[in-house]
């Protein structure tokens, strides 16, 4: 990735599963928004933020976020826009209440809910069409070189991202590699092996001018300090539970002010 951050804003964001009740969303929310007005590495943009709460939550937190820097994303979509779909949520009304992207594709998805590459394909495609950035988690079921994460991984892309680039439709994704092994891991995945497979889908990324903008980020027991080992080759996190914390936000948004100072 480029040395300047400024150039190329690192990514941060927070997925909040089903961890947190309503009353808790709304209060944490409200206090990493506190954070990101008054910390110097999103005020500069030198970090780009975005949050990912409930269904339930959405529209309450799009109205904490109103005015901030922080974006906010969804943890699912249908792949269709409407119709007789009990439980399901449209990415049509997704970004109609002001979402700006959705998270596809998790691990939890694929494996408790049994989703198809056709249903990830589809999703995808959705998500696009409605004008919401893709996050897209890929990852090895299993620990293997980086040589061949890398060619799982995009593979994974290539099967995901079919169905809306074979329709004409564009536009940046966030490509989360959360290594399935690594997942709720008392440690991430080995320094190396991250800076390796992130530059193998950033060159993947940079291949395809359709997805102009994309990047690529890690997740998988992501915490602080990694940002710091990773010399400026990681280009952003997704957190879990380490962000419940809403201050621990503030640790690795300091670690992005370091690295954009010292640039």
């Amino acid at each position: 990735m480029p040395a300047s951050t400024a150039a190329a804003p690192l990514t941060i964001g927070v997925s909040l599963k089903m961890y947190f009740g309503h009353a808790r969303t709304l209060a944490w929310t409200a206090a990493v928004v506190d954070v990101a007005r008054s910390h110097p590495a999103v005020r500069s943009g030198a970090v780009e933020l975005f949050v990912v709460p409930t269904f339930p939550a959405l529209v309450p937190v799009r109205e904490l976020l109103d005015g901030s820097p922080v974006l906010l994303g969804a943890q699912d979509l249908a792949w269709a826009d409407e119709g007789a779909l009990t439980g399901e949520v449209s990415g049509r009304e997704l970004a109609e209440i002001g979402v700006d992207l959705v998270e596809i594709a998790h691990a939890e998805r694929r494996s408790l809910f049994h989703e198809s590459d056709d249903d990830v394909a589809g999703k995808v495609h959705a998500a696009l069409r409605n004008h919401l950035r893709p996050l897209i988690c890929v990852g090895e079921a299993t620990r293997a070189s980086s040589a061949d994460a890398v060619r799982d991984v995009t593979a994974q892309l290539d099967r995901f991202l079919r169905t809306a680039t074979a329709d004409g439709l564009a536009g940046p994704v966030i490509a989360a590699y959360e290594p399935v092994w690594a997942i709720g891991a008392a440690e991430p995945a080995p320094d190396e092996h991250i800076v390796a497979v992130l530059a193998g889908i950033e060159a993947y990324l940079a291949t395809r001018p359709e997805l102009a903008g994309s990047v690529a980020i890690y997740g998988g027991s992501a915490g602080p300090g990694l940002l710091t080992r990773g010399q400026g080759q990681i280009g952003g996190l997704f957190l879990g539970r380490f962000a419940h914390d809403p201050f621990a936000i503030a640790t690795i948004l300091d670690e992005v002010q370091a690295l954009a100072v010292h640039a």
